[in-house]
C-alpha cells in the first residue's frame, strides 16, 4: 500500500492479482449477480488507487479490510437499488375489480332505498334476517309471530325488492 500511495500502478496490479478473487466472491455472494459483482470489483480497486488505505486503517490485514469494504459497498448498492424503483411502473396483482365494486355499491344503495319503502312488518323481518343474521326460527321467537308468517314476509319482501330493483 505504501507503493500504491506513491502512485505505483504495478503495486496496485499486484494487490489486484492477490485479492481480486476475494473481493469478487464477497460481492457475488452478497449481490447474487455476476455483472454487478464485477462492477463492484472495479470500483473497490479504483477506490484503492484514488484513495489508498493508510496504515492506521489497514491495521495489518489487507484481505480482511477489502472484504469488509466490499460487503459495505454491496449493502449500499442494494439499498440504492431498492429506493430507485419507479413506482409508476410497478404493477400490483389484485383480484379487486373496481368497476364491479362500484356496481355492487350502487345496487346495495338501491336495495336499501327500496327496503325503506317496504311495509314495516316486511322491513323488520328482512332486517333481522339479513342485517342481524338471524334465522327464521330466531326471528319468530323474537317477534312472537308464527314461523310461517316470518317466512312469508321475508319471501314477499325479497320478491318485491327484486321486482323494484330489476325494474
Amino acid at each position: 500500500m505504501i507503493r500504491v500511495r506513491k502512485g505505483d500502478s504495478d503495486a496496485l496490479e499486484e494487490i489486484f492479482h492477490r485479492h481480486s478473487k476475494l473481493v469478487y466472491s464477497v460481492a457475488l455472494r452478497v449481490l447474487q449477480d455476476p455483472r454487478l459483482a464485477e462492477d463492484l470489483l472495479q470500483e473497490i480497486f479504483m477506490q484503492l488507487w484514488h484513495k489508498p488505505i493508510n496504515d492506521i486503517k489497514l491495521n495489518g490485514s489487507l484481505p480482511a479490510l477489502l472484504a469488509v469494504m466490499t460487503r459495505h459497498r454491496c449493502i449500499d448498492q442494494i439499498r440504492t437499488q431498492k429506493t430507485t424503483v419507479d413506482l409508476e411502473s410497478v404493477e400490483l396483482a389484485s383480484s379487486f375489480n373496481l368497476a364491479r365494486n362500484s356496481e355492487d355499491r350502487l345496487l346495495v344503495e338501491k336495495i336499501r332505498s327500496q327496503a325503506n319503502s317496504l311495509p314495516s312488518e316486511q322491513r323488520q323481518v328482512l332486517e333481522l334476517a339479513f342485517f342481524e343474521g338471524m334465522t327464521h326460527s330466531e326471528i319468530a321467537e323474537k317477534t312472537k309471530l308464527p314461523l310461517g308468517t316470518i317466512k312469508t314476509r321475508i319471501r314477499s319482501a325479497i320478491q318485491r325488492l327484486t321486482k323494484e330493483v330489476a325494474g
